[in-house]
């Protein structure tokens, strides 16, 4: 596996990319209206993990899925 394929060649797409976007947005507003409440470092932890799934769906590409070969974009 090249440095392209790990970093740059996007693997994200249709409906995982549409489910990232609308899970990392909508958690992050419920995260910052107060509407989701958990014990202090956990709502760090979930902000981290939203705001990773908004990243990805922005740039389409999740290095976890490089890694182990997950590619849910469409073949050019």
């Amino acid at each position: 596996m090249n440095l392209e394929e790990l970093f740059i060649k996007e693997n994200v797409g249709g409906w995982d990319l549409l489910i990232r976007a609308a899970v990392g947005s909508a958690g992050i507003i419920l995260l910052s209206l107060g509407l989701i409440k958990f014990a202090e470092p956990w709502n760090w932890v979930l902000g981290l993990i939203l705001f990773v799934a908004l990243f990805t769906s922005i740039t389409r590409h999740c290095l976890v899925w490089a890694i182990f070969g997950f590619n849910t974009a469409r073949k050019k």
